[in-house]
């Protein structure tokens, strides 16, 4: 049992559990995670580690020299992407790749020989694409002394590039844990709810209009994306009594349509919004290093989260949300307008997936028509960890899962990193299955 006080009138709502209810959206919604995780393991970019399948080759010869250095390793991400070999006995590598962009090309230096070293450029470089299908990218290597970085500065800068990515998964996994409070609805096309955000602000600086004021309205658009839906679409399917499964199967439909909208649009490349890429470096401590966008996105993710926390707490709407989020029936019959509380999470959720959606196209870089499928596997990860229904819930898991997923790739295949997050959460629901703030009496 908990109880629930709204402003304008001493109202309080006494919940009561619903087992059944809540059992059954649950395996409803792992089913649908574990249907969309199969899609996401079989995707192209995790298929192959070499990647030879690919039209666009990154290939190169590592000798010092003359002499072929089997063995190194050589590691590209970027895009997305992620994908590593190791040399052969005539210092030749091929990685392959998805698609043309800007990618980071990292030389192991652990790998060389003893006293050889990256003597240029670094050990990490960044590539531009050209206009071939092909691009020839060696490092200038030689007898030197490597500066390596410890392992605990590595261990730093992974930490805050999982803070950064765990803040725009919380900003896209609160509102989808809202609309499944309020609603029931597991919103598989949340995720495209993510790419309209980055996709509305390509359009309009394309169109002439000044970033920042592109970014606004951008976030403003995709809350009314937000809004057209639920009016559009799930408004009228509510007031029909279509059930939770056959809503699920509506979103996932929604959700390839929109996908393929989107690519008719923009096209199957990738995208750069106006400075995602250059972004001057800023030293915080020891060797870890931030950009400017990093601190800006990181910056504004958490303002938005404390201002929508206030909300959620403090304002007369959010605490009819948090009612609604509890027993919809309950709040009903008290007199609270469900229906205008449904609508409003629709329009929050949508702003703030467009938001990520923004933030997210600077922390690759890169803009791309299935960008928000990438991630929709994660978002719906922070949500069932921190408890589905609790917007706070929702931004704990999030954090969680960010500082896995960038921390892990120190220990393990970088392939292999966002599996070890989702395991993570499996243990962790084994022995908590209502995730870590999910409770009969919620704080959000």
């Amino acid at each position: 049992m908990s109880l629930r006080r709204v402003t304008g009138g001493t109202v309080e709502l006494a919940t009561k559990a619903r087992p059944n209810l809540m059992s059954r959206i649950w395996k409803i919604s792992l089913i649908g995670i574990l249907a969309f995780a199969g899609l996401f393991a079989a995707s192209p970019a995790f298929a192959d580690s070499v990647g030879e399948d690919y039209e666009n080759q990154i290939l190169g010869n590592v000798k010092n020299e003359g002499t072929p250095l089997g063995g190194v390793q050589i590691i590209v991400e970027g895009n997305g992407y992620s994908a590593e070999v190791v040399t052969d006995a005539d210092g030749k590598w091929s990685i392959g790749v998805p698609e043309a962009g800007t990618y980071l090309i990292t030389l192991v230096e652990d790998t060389l020989p003893d006293g050889i070293a990256v003597l240029e450029g670094g050990a990490t470089q960044t590539i531009e694409w050209g206009f071939t299908s092909t691009v020839v990218w060696n490092f200038f290597i030689g007898e030197g002394e490597r500066n390596p970085t410890s392992q605990l500065d590595q261990f730093f800068m992974r930490v805050f590039d999982g803070l950064n990515f765990g803040l725009l998964l919380g900003l896209a996994a609160i509102g989808l844990s809202l609309v499944f409070g309020t609603t029931a609805l597991p919103n598989f096309a949340h995720g495209e709810m993510v790419t309209v955000g980055a996709l509305f602000t390509l359009y309009l600086t394309i169109a002439g209009v000044p970033l920042l004021l592109a970014f606004v309205l951008a976030v403003a658009l995709s809350a009314a994306f937000g809004w057209g839906l639920d009016a559009g679409v799930w408004a009228p399917l509510r007031r029909r009594g279509v059930g939770i499964v056959q809503m699920m199967i509506v979103s996932i439909g929604l959700s390839l349509t929109f996908r393929y909208v989107f690519q008719a649009f923009v096209g199957g490349g990738t995208e750069q919004l106006p400075g995602a890429t250059g972004s001057p470096e800023i030293p915080l401590f020891r060797t870890v290093t931030l950009s400017v966008n990093d601190l800006l996105s990181m910056g504004i993710s958490l303002i938005v989260v404390i201002a929508f926390a206030f909300w959620l707490l403090r304002s007369k709407m959010g605490k009819a949300t948090r009612a609604v989020s509890d027993n919809a029936a309950l709040a009903a019959a008290s007199g609270i307008d469900v229906d205008r509380v449904i609508r409003v999470v629709w329009i929050l959720a949508g702003g703030l997936a467009g938001l990520a959606g923004i933030l997210w196209a600077y922390f690759r870089p890169g803009l791309k028509w299935d960008m928000g499928e990438k991630i929709l596997l994660f978002i719906f990860a922070a949500g069932v960890l921190g408890g589905l229904g609790t917007a706070f819930g929702a931004f704990v898991g999030a954090m969680i899962v960010g500082v896995l997923i960038e921390t892990s790739a120190q220990f393990i295949p970088s392939d292999l990193k966002y599996v070890g997050a989702l395991l993570v959460m499996i243990v962790i629901l084994l022995f908590r299955p209502q995730g870590i703030l999910g409770r009969r009496e919620r704080i959000g």
